[in-house]
């Protein structure tokens, strides 16, 4: 059996005994996890989030790029259209890890200078290799954009040697 075979078969098993039609589109903690795509690193998992409580953005490195935050800016919109305050009460949480991939190819600047949206020569302002830096940066980057409004954002490092959560930067 393949693995869509295999994930197939766990959905008849998560449709029968655990789906809730009942969900609203908007999680009732009001967050959005902004993480990696590291599959240690599942932002619902780490964090012990249950269904319906958190979203997740999750790309590579956790990072906030410029498409971080058109699809931040995207999801405020479909707020809107659901009457729903995107501002006050939203919290976004930047959460990175150690032993992260993307510092494993921290030399590749064409790579990394494409994927932030900066020159090669403005790399040297984009921590890749030391999460806890990377974390501040990105959390002040969410704060500093105006079209987010008032949402309370906070960053965090999971250490997958651990399996522990270390705030950062607390909204």
């Amino acid at each position: 059996m393949g693995a869509v075979e295999t994930l197939v078969s766990r959905n008849e098993e998560f449709a029968r005994s655990t789906f809730d039609g009942n969900l609203r589109m908007k999680p009732k903690l009001a967050t959005i996890v902004i993480g990696c795509v590291d599959a240690r690193v599942d932002p619902a998992l780490v964090l012990g989030a249950a269904q319906g409580e958190i979203m997740a953005i999750r790309n590579v490195g956790g990072r906030v790029t410029p498409r971080t935050l058109e699809e931040l800016i995207m999801l405020r919109a479909v707020a809107g259209t659901v009457n729903d305050d995107f501002d006050s009460e939203w919290e976004l949480v930047v959460m990175q890890h150690t032993q992260c991939g993307l510092t494993r190819i921290h030399d590749r600047t064409e790579l990394l200078a494409t994927y932030f949206d900066v020159s090669e020569n403005e790399l040297g302002a984009v921590p890749v290799t030391d999460p806890y830096a990377a974390v501040a940066r990105d959390v002040s980057l969410l704060r500093a954009d105006g079209r987010l409004g008032s949402a309370r954002v906070s960053g965090l490092v999971y250490d997958v040697a651990t399996g522990k959560v270390a705030t950062v930067a607390s909204g």
